[in-house]
């Protein structure tokens, strides 16, 4: 149950907490990648979600001045970054030494969700599944039907489905490139983040130096809050031990948020330029109130059924869609945006086309000839 703040703590509104949110996400300003290299920003920001290739590039496209899709891609063929499931069990692009710490982190959640497949593994014994696995993709990396049937050759009345999971669940199994890589195609292929990284994996970090890290990335924040974007239980434990050392406040509903005293939080009033932003940016899915970003009248706006739209941002809060239409990046706007925004969303757009080549075209003749083309479609109901 999330716990209600006294009275006497500082009240923070949405704004306050947009701005106070935004600023942590990097999305306030830029930050210059001399002053934040593209992998301390992975760092900082927990990761990125990436359940799709292109996402991790567009979110570092809209909090980094300077980015361009290389350094990220560099790093992954690097093995500086890896795409692995953390998170909410889904696939986030991590710094190699998150990678080995956040994992075992989440590993309770991973054991839960095994326990939901029960049923398709009756008869396996999963340690001799989870060493059989491990055998098999560090002999080369697999893809995942492949591991599935060479499971099956053991477990032949087994769930196929189930013993993918299962694996999945109990090895930290990292996706190899050319998988992720910016303008290249590949197949999901996995192997183990230590044989992939050449290292062991890392004890998981105390709780409580994971919640320092999040409430310099996400906060202010409730116990509830980072339970979501972790996908963990039983937090409040952490917390409490770190209250001495935290600021106390409550939101409008009187929730009690927790947050590093030096952690910026700018008056309500800063301007916040629109920002696009990728399906399943972090910014939407890392706190159970998400009313510090989307407005109430927008809730499930951003979502058909289990699919995110891309996104984007007007004075700091979601305020419509984006997507291509050929060439075209159009924008849907799910409010009367005013002349002003319009020219400053789309400068924004030429912005994010310039920085990812190939995610646009320009109209005109030659090579850069003429302005991108970007629309506004029907203000989306």
């Amino acid at each position: 149950m999330t716990k209600k703040a006294t009275s006497t703590a500082p009240l923070l509104g949405a704004r306050a907490l947009n701005r106070a949110t935004l600023a942590r996400q990097l999305l306030l300003r830029r930050t210059p990648v001399a002053e934040l290299p593209v992998n301390g920003a992975v760092e900082h920001l927990l990761g990125l979600q990436a359940q799709n290739v292109k996402p991790p590039y567009y979110a570092l496209a809209s909090r980094l001045e300077g980015f361009a899709p290389e350094q990220l891609s560099t790093l992954m063929a690097e093995r500086a970054v890896v795409r692995i499931v953390t998170m909410r069990s889904t696939i986030h692009t991590h710094t190699a030494e998150d990678c080995l710490t956040l994992r075992p982190l989440v590993q309770p959640a991973r054991e839960r969700e095994l326990q939901l497949f029960r049923k398709g593994l009756v008869g396996v014994d999963l340690d001799r599944l989870v060493s059989l696995a491990r055998e098999l993709v560090e002999d080369e990396p697999r893809t995942l039907k492949q591991l599935r049937e060479a499971l099956l050759v053991e477990w032949p009345d087994a769930d196929p489905f189930a013993l993918g999971v299962a694996a999945r669940c109990r090895l930290p199994l990292v996706q190899v490139t050319p998988r992720g890589l910016w303008g290249r195609s590949g197949q999901v292929a996995l192997t183990t983040a230590e044989h992939w990284l050449g290292r062991p994996a890392a004890p998981a970090p105390a709780p409580e130096t994971v919640v320092r890290r999040y409430l310099a990335a996400f906060g202010p924040a409730s116990v509830k809050d980072m339970q979501t974007w972790a996908g963990l239980t039983r937090l409040r434990e952490a917390f409490e031990r770190l209250r001495p050392e935290l600021v106390t406040f409550r939101d409008e509903s009187g929730v009690e948020l927790f947050d590093l005293p030096d952690a910026p939080r700018p008056d309500p009033e800063t301007p916040a330029p629109p920002r696009l932003l990728p399906e399943f940016d972090n910014l939407l899915l890392s706190h159970a109130d998400r009313s510090r970003v989307v407005p109430p009248d927008l809730k499930g706006r951003s979502w058909q059924g289990n699919q995110a739209y891309r996104t984007f941002l007007v004075d700091g809060f979601l305020a419509g869609i984006w997507k291509f239409d050929g060439p075209a990046l159009v924008l849907e706007p799910f409010v009367r945006l005013t002349a002003e925004q319009r020219t400053d969303l789309v400068a924004e757009a030429e912005r994010t086309l310039r920085t990812l080549p190939g995610e646009g075209e320009r109209e005109g003749e030659g090579e850069g000839g003429g302005a991108y083309d970007i629309r506004f479609g029907t203000v989306a109901n």
